[in-house]
């Protein structure tokens, strides 16, 4: 029996594809982080000839990658992919062509690609070509590697992950204050991770006013990874001395304003703070923020696959009652905040409805607790 053709051997390399793709979550630009790795068995046992993911910046796929690195010895050979190989002719040509020409013998696909433009097509070229094609091997794992992706593409909308961090008196921060640390240095440093993750992150206006926050990736190695950073500010109240306006030629800044407000109250100096934000660079998105649902698709048709919700409690509340939560991380800190305390929306003890607990990580002194949304 050919390499390849054992279940457990298509799933440990599969697993082997869904780690790769791991690595540029987030950094493909509109397409997907997808894994491939190319498996020989010449009689002596398996051996990965070629590997790769998703170049930066979405190119070279990562099927012409592997294949290149593979060489002749790519034919013959089996290729595990964690998504469908494109069909159609884009920037560059499709990734079945090279899989066919390159004599590849077997096609593992993990999970089809919902892409309209693809859909099954990939996998009946490949057949038609006479190449052995496997489906759904480890297909939640994949599912869960490409799920902002998926989002996107099935939902027409960003796979949202809200995060909060509470005190241990439930408070999320404190009156009259800018930023409170709430959560030590281990947590923090993986908020940081995460934000190098995604595609982009959201705050409210009172959150960008009250904490100044810079919202980038600022770990060591990182800081080219930092993700679009969003404000809902719906007057266009953003200082212009803030950190994000100041940073947003650097890192692109999104402010979603509401001019129908600013026509309704007769602000006659919406016009002027529009101008002088997007002198400094940052992009103004006219859309009622009100409408969430409407700035998700707004925003997906910008490329935003994945987004990170970080606060304030007011935009936490309003993402939730629009059911446009996928996600929820709930860093809690040890310390106490007091009477002068901002309530958290929500605890461990009154969690959304439809959300079940799936993990909780220590880091350091603080624990993570994880909830997806049932499905």
């Amino acid at each position: 029996m050919k390499s390849g053709d054992l279940p457990d051997e298509d799933a440990r390399f599969m697993d082997e594809a869904v780690r790769l793709s791991a690595q540029h979550l987030g950094q493909t630009a509109t397409n997907p982080s997808v894994g491939c790795i190319i498996v020989r068995d010449d009689g002596d046992g398996p051996v990965i000839v070629g590997r790769a993911v998703t170049a930066l910046g979405g190119r070279p796929h990562a099927e012409t990658q592997a294949l290149k690195m593979a060489g002749e010895k790519a034919r013959g050979a089996t290729a595990y992919v964690t998504l469908e190989p494109c069909s159609h002719h884009g920037r560059t040509p499709p990734c079945t062509e090279a899989l066919i020409a390159s004599g590849i013998g077997r096609v593992v696909i993990s999970v089809l690609d919902p892409d309209e433009r693809v859909s099954g097509r990939g996998a009946a070229l490949l057949r038609e070509a006479g190449i052995k094609v496997t489906l759904g091997t480890r297909s939640q794992q994949s599912e869960r590697a490409l799920e902002a992706y998926l989002m996107r593409q099935r939902s027409k909308r960003p796979h949202v992950t809200l995060k909060l961090a509470i005190s241990a008196d439930g408070m999320i921060g404190r009156k009259g204050e800018g930023q409170v640390r709430i959560t030590g240095a281990e947590a923090r440093e993986a908020v940081h991770h995460l934000r190098a993750r995604i595609d982009a992150i959201l705050v409210g206006i009172g959150t960008a006013i009250a904490d100044d926050p810079e919202l980038t990736s600022r770990l060591p190695g990182l800081e080219e990874r930092s993700p679009v950073r969003i404000v809902l500010d719906r007057r266009l109240d953003l200082p212009l001395s803030s950190k994000l306006a100041r940073t947003a030629r650097d890192v692109r800044v999104i402010a979603v304003a509401d001019s129908e407000i600013a026509r309704a109250t007769v602000d006659d100096a919406f016009d002027a703070r529009r101008t002088a934000l997007e002198a400094l660079g940052v992009e103004v998105l006219d859309c009622n923020s009100a409408k969430l649902a409407d700035l998700l698709m707004a925003l997906a048709t910008r490329g935003v696959s994945s987004l990170l919700v970080e606060g304030g409690a007011r935009t936490a509340v309003a993402f939730l009652d629009a059911g446009l939560v996928d996600r929820i991380l709930l860093f809690r800190g040890p310390g106490r905040i007091g009477e002068t305390g901002i309530a958290s929306p929500f605890d461990t003890r009154s969690i959304p409805s439809g959300f079940r607990l799936v993990e909780t990580r220590g880091f350091g002194a603080d624990i993570c607790d994880t909830y997806e949304r049932d499905i």
